[in-house]
């Protein structure tokens, strides 16, 4: 197995993704820059979270643009596994990816804190059905795409997280942000693009306090039977 982790200008969890990798994977993550123009023989490559070029224009507008994200793009449609985390989730919807787009949270703040996300049951990850506890911090987490889009997507099982509470009520009190229905995470039409708010790599260490996220690095990996 070969991960890589893309760093772009802003960037600020793509250390703390490499470590939660290797820990999860055993393996060695390398790292790729965002001016680089093709990628290395992969399995998988992880666009972190962070502030790609200050989030100027849109969150993810700009680094959807880089030169990396053509041989991303190709990697994709190659079947390549691409996971995009919080910035990174915002950077595939720029690029078309995934669809629909992260617009401000509806409270126009600033949102840094513990949720709870469940599994929707979707082909992409083998996760449990019971809620994960998994940090957000985002200003622009609200997910919105047309109904139709939202209907094919449900049809396809592409939404992989929504919030809850901590007894896995999907419910709007649970909704940090405004995400149109609870929506944290999707993947593309053939599973092989999976982008999500939340930060598994933010609750993969024990001296933090909170393991849950590393369910789903694991899940992801394909390391849950």
């Amino acid at each position: 197995m070969k991960l890589a982790v893309v760093t772009f200008p802003g960037s600020n969890c793509d250390i703390d993704l490499i470590e939660a990798l290797e820990q999860v994977s055993g393996k060695k993550v390398l790292r790729v820059w965002h001016k680089d123009t093709s990628l290395p023989a992969l399995d998988y490559v992880f666009l972190p979270g962070g502030f790609s070029y200050g989030d100027y224009l849109r969150s993810g507008a700009i680094a959807s643009t880089s030169p990396i994200m053509a041989a991303i793009k190709e990697f994709a449609q190659k079947g390549g596994k691409v996971v995009g985390i919080c910035n990174g989730f915002q950077i595939l919807t720029e690029a078309r990816l995934l669809p629909g787009a992260l617009l401000p949270n509806i409270s126009m703040h600033f949102c840094c804190k513990h949720i709870y996300i469940k599994s929707s049951g979707d082909a992409f990850s083998n996760l449990p059905s019971h809620p994960l506890r998994i940090p957000i911090a985002h200003s622009e987490g609200n997910y919105y795409c047309p109904d139709n889009i939202l209907k094919s997507m449900q049809d396809r099982n592409q939404i992989v997280f929504q919030y809850c509470t901590a007894e896995g009520l999907i419910i709007p009190e649970a909704n940090p942000n405004g995400s149109l229905h609870n929506i944290a995470g999707i993947c593309n039409a053939t599973y092989n693009v999976l982008g999500m708010m939340p930060h598994p790599e933010r609750a993969a260490n024990p001296k933090m306090g909170n393991t849950d996220g590393t369910i789903i690095l694991e899940a992801i990996l394909g390391k849950l039977s």
